[in-house]
C-alpha cells in the first residue's frame, strides 16, 4: 500500500469536505488507491517484450484484430475512457504475433493516464516499431466520460482517432483494403 497516497486521498476528501470518518466512507482512500494502483500499472512499462514468440508464416497480407476493449484515465481529469481499438497491420516477411498480444500491448498502454489521441498513436507505434511491421492502421472510438458528465457531449457520442504508418499510410489499394476490413471507405 502507497501510504502517500492514502494520505493524498484522505486529504482530497477533505477539502471537499467528504466525511472519511462516516462508517461507510472509512475505507475509501484505501480503495482508491488499490485501484488507481491497478490502472496507472502501465506507466514505465515497455511493450517489446510482451509480444512474446513472433510467428513466420508464408501468409502475405493483411491481418485484422477488430473491437479489442480498452479502458483508460483521461489524464486531464482522472476520469475514465473506454471503447474498441481495431488494428490492422502488413506483417514484416509474413512473421505474424500472436492474437491475444495485441489486446495485452493495448492494455499496458491503456493503464496509465492518458489522451486517447496519444494511446493511438502509441499503440500504432509499438506494432510499427516493436515487430517492424511494414504498415500499421489503428482506429480507437471512444467514450470520453468525463465530456459526457459535464455535459460536453450527448449520450452516446463517441470519439474516433485513427493513426496509420508505412504502407497503410497512403492511399492506395492496401489502405483501402484496410479500409474495407473495417466495414467501407468509412472509418
Amino acid at each position: 500500500m502507497n501510504h502517500r497516497a492514502q494520505e493524498g486521498i484522505e486529504q482530497f476528501l477533505k477539502a471537499l469536505s467528504v466525511d472519511i470518518e462516516a462508517p461507510e466512507l472509512a475505507k475509501t482512500p484505501v480503495r482508491v488507491v488499490d485501484l488507481y494502483e491497478d490502472l496507472f500499472s502501465g506507466i514505465g512499462v515497455s511493450t517489446k517484450e510482451l509480444w512474446g514468440d513472433i510467428f513466420p508464416t508464408d501468409y502475405a497480407g493483411l491481418v485484422a484484430v477488430t473491437n479489442i476493449p480498452f479502458y483508460s484515465m483521461c489524464e486531464h481529469h482522472l476520469m475514465p475512457f473506454f471503447g474498441t481499438v481495431d488494428v490492422i497491420y502488413e506483417p514484416h516477411n509474413g512473421c505474424v504475433a500472436g492474437l491475444s498480444k495485441f489486446s495485452d500491448v493495448i492494455a499496458v498502454l491503456s493503464k496509465k493516464p492518458q489522451l486517447q489521441e496519444r494511446l493511438t498513436k502509441e499503440i500504432a507505434d509499438a506494432i510499427m516499431n516493436d515487430l517492424s511491421a511494414e504498415g500499421v492502421f489503428v482506429r480507437l472510438k471512444a467514450t470520453q466520460l468525463c465530456m459526457l458528465m459535464k455535459g460536453n457531449l450527448p449520450h452516446g457520442s463517441q470519439v474516433v482517432t485513427i493513426e496509420s504508418r508505412g504502407v497503410l499510410n497512403e492511399a492506395g489499394a492496401l489502405r483501402d483494403e484496410a479500409l474495407a476490413m473495417l466495414g467501407g471507405t468509412d472509418v
